[in-house]
């Protein structure tokens, strides 16, 4: 038997055994070279598992439940009694120690914009249009600056945007960063079977049907790429991790990074940051204490009695929302990666997969939903921390996303925000802003994050005595 035959031989077996049959008969009737094509796939998963997990999120899926004693996470809070400064000086220390950096991740497309291209690469900033991607390498230029220290970022792909997000940050020049800091590596993927059947589905004959792992996967290809050995090897011990569609992260954070790492309530392993939900039905993940362990439960699982739950002062009791936000330590990386089925489970999601019919040999474009899309979110990992701890932020400081074209967290609504921290900013250093009945700013205004970081900063700065209503203003 030839080589070849031989090893598609042991995989056709290795897909029965694995109860993944239909793939095993369709693979036995390719060709040889077509066969190939199919099996380097193929190799990059455990067909063991991902018979397990078929079984598991198929027709044997038992849905989980917001079950156990669940209550309000405990919060840094915004207005609270606790010492910010020693926590700002000791985060600031870290940051100086070159102990932190960045991790986005970014393998999303601009497609709910109206934005062929990845969505880091989308037109942000209300006056000058500057893209996610400058915006967030300003800010992290503007902390090296100011810590006089390198800040190593990775940047997490998806095999749909990678090379187009790398081409981006080659033609400008990775916006003043070291390229040898800038680390990207692609998210993984994972099988997408069909709903009834179990079969792994097909985009054509000789590949599966894949979708991103969800945010979750950042961990594992953080260690596949090597990223997270690099950032090891330069003394980095703190990972500031945020996502691409909110220009407003502070992505280094002394205050944050230093009650993370040394606030006696924290294990240092993983923590977080929330804003005040709008309201109770606002869709966000609410930081919950369930069993005793932080945890983030999604909007979707939270009863309805709890979360419209309120204190006696008629404010919301699970009022935490998230905002994606998180210090992780290294070694809790490490951690997470070596009992995975633990700290990330499989999420289950039910949705319309174009695939190839093997027995028509046409491609099939579903009307309803016929796929089942498995992925890991990053903050199920907060259940396994020792001691996980939440930090309060302004939603207008920290929050200002870029979902949708319009409305609810769209461009429209983001600019609106940027000026008003940018307004915010200026009003408390003197400055006069034009604003309309309601309060709303009468202007648009810019900061760069290469001339403040914080209003602390543009202290020594020129500013304007006041801004005329109308005008567009970059600082």
């Amino acid at each position: 038997m030839a080589q070849s035959a031989r090893i598609t031989q042991e995989t056709i077996e290795k897909l029965e055994s694995s109860g993944l049959s239909a793939l095993a008969v369709h693979l036995g009737s390719l060709d040889d070279r077509s066969a190939h094509a199919l099996l380097e796939q193929l190799e990059l998963f455990d067909l063991d598992e991902i018979g397990l997990l078929v079984d598991r999120y198929g027709n044997n899926y038992v849905p989980p439940s917001a079950s156990g004693d669940i209550k309000p996470a405990d919060c840094f809070a915004l207005d609270g009694g606790w010492d910010r400064e020693t926590y700002g000086t000791k985060g600031a220390d870290l940051v100086k120690g070159g102990k932190v950096a960045c991790f986005v991740v970014a393998g999303g497309q601009g497609s709910r914009l109206g934005y062929e291209g990845p969505k880091g690469c989308y037109p942000t900033s209300c006056v000058r249009g500057k893209p996610l991607f400058q915006l967030f390498a300003e800010s992290i230029r503007a902390s090296e600056l100011k810590y006089g220290t390198s800040i190593p970022w990775m940047i997490m792909t998806s095999p749909l945007n990678h090379d187009a997000t790398r081409a981006f940050f080659d033609e400008h020049d990775h916006f003043g960063l070291d390229p040898k800091h800038v680390l990207f590596f692609n998210q993984g993927v994972m099988p997408s079977f069909d709903k009834d059947t179990g079969d792994l589905l097909l985009s054509n004959p000789t590949t599966l049907a894949t979708n991103p792992d969800g945010h979750g996967g950042a961990y594992k290809a953080m260690a596949d790429s090597g990223a997270l050995d690099t950032i090891q090897a330069m003394g980095v011990e703190h990972v500031s991790y945020f996502q691409v569609d909110n220009p407003h992260a502070k992505i280094i954070d002394p205050t944050f990074l230093g009650l993370h790492a040394f606030a006696p309530e924290s294990s240092g392993q993983m923590s977080s940051k929330m804003v005040a939900k709008a309201s109770w039905d606002e869709k966000v993940g609410v930081f919950c204490k369930v069993n005793g362990r932080t945890s983030v439960v999604e909007y979707s699982d939270l009863p309805e009695a709890l979360a419209k739950q309120t204190n006696t002062d008629g404010s919301l009791s699970f009022n935490a929302g998230s905002i994606a936000i998180h210090a992780i330590s290294t070694r809790f990386i490490r951690d997470v990666l070596a009992d995975s089925d633990t700290a990330l489970p499989y999420h289950r999601a039910v949705k319309k997969v174009p695939y190839f019919d093997t027995g028509s040999g046409s491609l099939i474009d579903p009307i309803e939903p016929n796929a089942i899309k498995l992925e890991r979110f990053v903050f199920d990992a907060l259940r396994v921390a020792d001691r996980s701890i939440v930090m309060e932020t302004d939603r207008v400081e920290e929050f200002a996303p870029v979902k949708n074209a319009t409305g609810t967290d769209s461009i429209e609504s983001s600019k609106r925000i940027q000026s008003e921290r940018a307004a915010r900013w200026l009003e408390s250093l003197g400055v006069s802003i034009p604003r309309d009945a309601a309060g709303t700013v009468d202007a648009t205004i810019e900061i760069s994050p290469l001339t403040a970081l914080g209003p602390e900063d543009l202290k020594d700065t020129d500013l304007p005595d006041s801004i005329e209503p109308g005008a567009s203003i970059v600082l």
